[in-house]
Parts: structure tokens; sequence; C-alpha cells
């Protein structure tokens, strides 16, 4: 597919979803909105991200790591113009990028420093003529279509793999400090880290510095989190630090749900009570586990079972998404050595249908009330002697959230196996639901639903591997559809 076709469906995208677009600082004249951030903070009780009006603010973020470094301006377009079409609402991309970003130009050739220093960021004076002009025109372009730029200062080799990374405790501050001074008054989210986690008491303390540069640069305007390896979270290494706003995994490239289940211990911590989401689960069209040969490559139901086992399962405060051909920009005319066997170009992948329904589970949660939703797996019942088949295991584990005042109740059922809630929890006599489908939005109502320790259910698609979620509400409280 060329760039033109991918353009038009951004076009096509545009038309069908305007209503599903982000709007912090929309009615802002466009000249007028990098200046203007909307700033996020965590909720008051702790689990959550808000703006400055108190509202939820649903991290919904697609992978782009190789964005600043590998797009041109007029493919940045195509890119961002996708994804705030879709819904979004973040994009994580890394100043300093894993592939070669510090020794390879970018697509005008620039190199983000002098003699690769990070305290001598290569700038020449003048607009469009360095490398960071380039990263200012896709911040001000992403914060112009409602998107926070979620950026890595910096990706993980550079601070921790060999004898003289480079990045050290000496220059980390300096170069957090300039970062931070520059994006300011950007819609920005910082994460730290990089696919690295920190060995011993030095990358931890260039971890540190490099947080506090960033604080000394833009006095804590910004959200602080960090980014793991794999099967792991910043909570493992951060937690108590007060940089770390709230606490991001990655729960890795696979597709059981036993790696989704650890969301849930970081939830659980407390002294602080942090929010938590997954920065990096299984990418679309990605080799099932680095293992294509034995397990092949992952497909949109992949990431929405990961999406929903996150969010029900866990209480993440948002979620990401990611495409392997998208997060390296893979392109076979410019990209010479692709990362672990792409299937398409970037600008054909950005049309994957995984992409676009990750929308859908943004729009049911903040259906409901968002800042006191918990979670609540338990609430769908073992009625079987096999526990591996109900509530199930493996990809077919059941997934259940609701609020602290019981008005809804919503489980994610990933296969269409007959399972049984308690539906006591919802403070009510009269209950309602919906079948809400999360692979277009769109949701068949229901009831009315018994009150009962056990009520039995099925979704719509017995027998198949098509999953659904069951919205069950307060009829008092007359819910719009989901």
């Amino acid at each position: 597919m060329s760039h033109l076709l991918s353009l038009l469906s951004v076009l096509v995208c545009s038309a069908a979803l305007v209503s599903a677009r982000p709007t912090p600082g929309w009615n802002v004249p466009a000249t007028d909105r990098a200046t203007m951030p909307e700033r996020l903070s965590v909720s008051s009780n702790r689990r959550y991200l808000v703006d400055e009006q108190g509202r939820p603010f649903f991290y919904l973020a697609d992978t782009a790591w190789e964005l600043f470094h590998r797009l041109t301006r007029e493919e940045a377009d195509i890119y961002l113009d996708d994804r705030a079409c879709k819904g979004f609402t973040a994009i994580q991309a890394v100043a300093i990028a894993e592939l070669d970003g510090i020794s390879t130009p970018n697509a005008y050739g620039h190199l983000p420093f002098v003699d690769e220093d990070p305290t001598r960021p290569a700038v020449i004076e003048g607009a469009d003529n360095d490398y960071w002009d380039h990263v200012d025109y896709i911040v001000r372009k992403a914060n112009d279509k409602g998107l926070y730029m979620a950026i890595l200062p910096t990706w993980g080799r550079y601070w921790h793999d060999g004898d003289n990374p480079v990045f050290n405790a000496r220059n980390a501050r300096t170069y957090g400090r300039w970062l931070a001074g520059r994006y300011r008054d950007a819609k920005v989210i910082w994460v730290l880290g990089g696919d690295r986690n920190p060995e011993n008491d030095n990358h931890r303390e260039i971890i540190r510095q490099m947080g506090l540069g960033l604080i000394d640069g833009d006095q804590h305007t910004h959200l602080i989190t960090y980014h793991p390896t794999g099967y792991s979270g910043s909570a493992q290494f951060f937690h108590d630090e007060e940089w770390l706003d709230f606490n991001m995994r990655q729960n890795g490239h696979n597709h059981w749900a036993e790696a989704y289940k650890l969301t849930r211990d970081d939830w659980n911590r407390s002294n602080p009570v942090k929010p938590v989401l997954d920065g990096e689960p299984i990418y679309e069209d990605h080799p099932v586990a680095f293992d294509a040969a034995r397990r092949g490559h992952s497909v949109a139901a992949d990431c929405r079972r990961a999406l929903y086992w996150d969010l029900f399962g866990g209480g993440a405060c948002g979620h990401t998404y990611g495409h392997h051909s998208v997060w390296q920009m893979y392109d076979p005319a410019h990209s010479p050595y692709p990362v672990n066997n792409p299937l398409m170009p970037w600008y054909e992948a950005i049309n994957q249908p995984g992409a676009a329904q990750m929308q859908w589970a943004r729009r049911l949660m903040l259906s409901r009330p968002y800042l006191t939703r918990i979670p609540a797996t338990e609430l769908v019942l073992a009625g079987s002697s096999i526990p591996s088949a109900w509530p199930g295991e493996g990809i077919y584990r059941f997934a259940a959230t609701m609020d602290t005042d019981g008005t809804y109740l919503m489980v994610y059922a990933p296969v269409g196996r007959r399972f049984e809630v308690n539906t006591t929890v919802i403070r009510a006599d009269k209950l309602t639901g919906w079948w809400y489908n999360p692979r277009n939005g769109k949701s068949r109502k229901i009831g009315p639903i018994k009150r009962a320790e056990r009520v039995s259910f099925i979704s719509p698609n017995p027998g198949e591997e098509l999953d659904w979620v069951l919205v069950i509400d307060d009829a008092a409280q007359k819910y719009k559809r989901p």
C-alpha cells in the first residue's frame, strides 16, 4: 500500500470517527496549543490520571519508538493523523532511538548530539535545521491533534549496556534538565528506562539523576514513569522514588494470561499507592514470545485480550498498543535491517484492525464512573471441576471490574463459554445490562438481570473465539448505552 492510500485511509477514518477524537485543548488556536499544556496529575485516590479539571485521563498510547528518528515530517503527519483519528491519547517515542539513534542520522541527516556528548545537544540557531527542530515539529503536531507525547529521553542501551555507556551519573542530570526545559510548555509525559532494568547502584543513580534533571527543567510540570524490560515493572526498582508518579509494566510479547496478572500485583502495592499500566504488552503481528516458528505471529484478538486483562483484572489506569512494524517504522525502501521479521511496512500496518479496536475500550471505560473503578475478577465464579476451563486460563482467562459504589460490573469474556457471576455486589434491586462488542464498539441490550450470588451468562457467540464484554448496571442509575 502506498503512502497515498495510507493518507486516504486517514481521511476516511477522520470522517467516520470524529466523535471519538481526543479533546484536550481542542478549542485552543493551533498556534497556541503547544504553549498551553493540559497538566496531568494523579487522582486523589492515587489510582488514575486526571487533567487540571479533575476529569479522567485515559492513557491510551501507541508505540512509535522510532518516530523521531526514521520518519519525515510528511510521514509523521500521516501517522499522527491516523492515531488521533483512532482515539489514542498518547504516543510513546524515544528521543535517542534504539536503532542507532545516537550515530545514525534522522530522515534529514541530523544527529542529536555533538560528538555523542549528551551535554552538547546539536542545536543550530534558526528553525527546521537540526535534529531537535524535527522533534519540536512532531511534538507540536501531536499536541495540535490532542495527543500527549510520552517521550523516553533515551533508549536503555545508552545508559545500561557496555563498560562505558553514553549516559552516566554526571551527564544524565544535565541532559534531563535541558530536555525538560525545552518541552516544558508542551503536552508530554516523561518515560525513563527504555527496555532495560537497573542491575546495580550505578544504574539506579543514572536513572535517579536523569529523573531529577527532568524535574529541574520543568519543576515536575509533567508526569514521570519508567519503562522496564519484559515481564517486569518499574515498581520493582523505583516504587518509593518521589519522581516516579505512576508505575509502568512490560508484560511482554506473549498471549497467555499469566503474565498479565502481574499488573494486579503492582495495583496491590501500598505505601505509597500508585497508578499502574502496561506500557508494552504483545504487539500486533509480532512473533509470539519471539518464536514465530512454533507460535506464529500475533493477531488483533491477542492485543484485545491483553488490553482487558490489564484494565479489568489488573486495575490499570490505561494501556499501550503496539504494532511490530510501526514501533520500528519499518519501510523496505529505507530500513535495510528489519527487526524480527515485520510482516508489512509501517504505512500499511497502521491500518491493522487492532489499533482501531483499542478506542472501544477507552469509550467503554469512560461511559461509567471511572475514578472509583477496581479490579473484581473474583466475581466470575468457578462452576466446573476443571479450573482451567471455567472461568478459563491461558488465552481464555475471564476478567472483571466494578466500581466501589456498586453501580456497575463488567466482565470480559474472551470466548463463548457459559460462566457465572455474583451480581449481588451491585447495590440495587433492579439490574439491567448489555453485551458490548470490543471489536466494533457496538452494544446490544439485555435484561432485566437477576440479582443473586450465581447468575449464568453466555456471550452472543457460544463456542467461538470471539470476545465480548458483559456490562451489568444498577437500573436506577440510567447509564447510557456503553
